[in-house]
This record gives structure tokens, sequence and C-alpha cells, in this order.
């Protein structure tokens, strides 16, 4: 067997209840199939998808914005602090094979820029609307069939 595949999740850091179950759900699909979550390592959709991930036995890797480790949220076990504030989007995506997207602002439409400019597939699920190259999911387990499909064929 290679090297687990890295699933990126980009999203807003802070979020209603809804927001956070989904991103969770999605975490936990994530830990289950044995793929590395990577994400910002904060708050809102970062934290559900990493408890989930966490849940499901998986492992999860926070890019974070600071220079401490202990920003990070409880669900984030490996901690990278980087200094690099709103620069860190970067190094998620340059982490990720593939990206969810769920929810968020401009830091989140900034990540989905950069990946699909990386040539790196994006799956929106409750993000931004219309953007070309971005392949849209109605509900969490759309998304996950759609991240299996693509690391199949990649």
């Amino acid at each position: 067997m290679g090297r687990p595949y890295h699933v990126g999740i980009i999203g807003a850091g802070t979020c209603d209840d809804s927001t956070y179950q989904l991103s969770r759900n999605v975490g936990f699909e994530i830990g289950k199939r044995g793929w590395i979550l990577i994400c910002g390592g904060l708050g809102g959709v970062m934290e559900g998808a990493a408890r989930g991930c966490s849940e499901s036995t998986g492992v999860t890797v926070g890019i974070l914005p600071g220079l401490k480790k202990e920003s990070a949220n409880a669900y984030i076990q490996v901690p990278i602090p980087t200094g690099l504030d709103e620069g860190r989007n970067l190094l998620i995506i340059r982490a990720s094979d593939i990206l969810i997207s769920i929810a968020g602002g401009y830091g989140t439409l900034s990540e989905i820029a950069l990946a699909l400019k990386t040539k790196k597939k994006v799956i929106g699920l409750i993000t931004w609307k219309d953007i070309p190259g971005v392949h849209y999911a109605s509900e969490y387990r759309d998304a996950i069939q759609m991240v299996e499909s693509f690391l199949k064929n990649a």
C-alpha cells in the first residue's frame, strides 16, 4: 500500500451548528478511509472536520497561521505553526492531494483559487457558487464519493 492520501478541508473559521456537524461528518469519513486530514487547524469547519476525523481514529494535521502550536483546536494531532497568517493557505493547498470546501468567506475563496491554479481538484459543499472548475456536491456523502472517484482516477 502506498502513502495515504491527504485530503484538505478549507472553509469557515466560525460556523453554525449544522455546518459544524456537516464538517464533522466529512472528517469522520476521511478518517474512516485512512486518509490524512489537512486543514488550517483553527475553529469552525476546521475544528468540526478534525473532530470527526479524530473520532474515526484518523490523522489530523493543522497548518496554523501563527507561531504557537497551542493555538490549534483540540482535535489537531500534528500542529504545524507557520507564522505566515493567510500565506499559510498555499501550504494547505500544496500539502493536499484534493480539497473539500465547506462554507467560508474570502479566505476560503482565496484557497479555492490557489487550488484551481495549482491544478488541484476542489469539491464544493455549501460554499462559493458557480466557480468554474469546482465540482459541487449536494451533501457530504456525495462529496466523499467524488473524492474517492478523483483519487482512484488520479
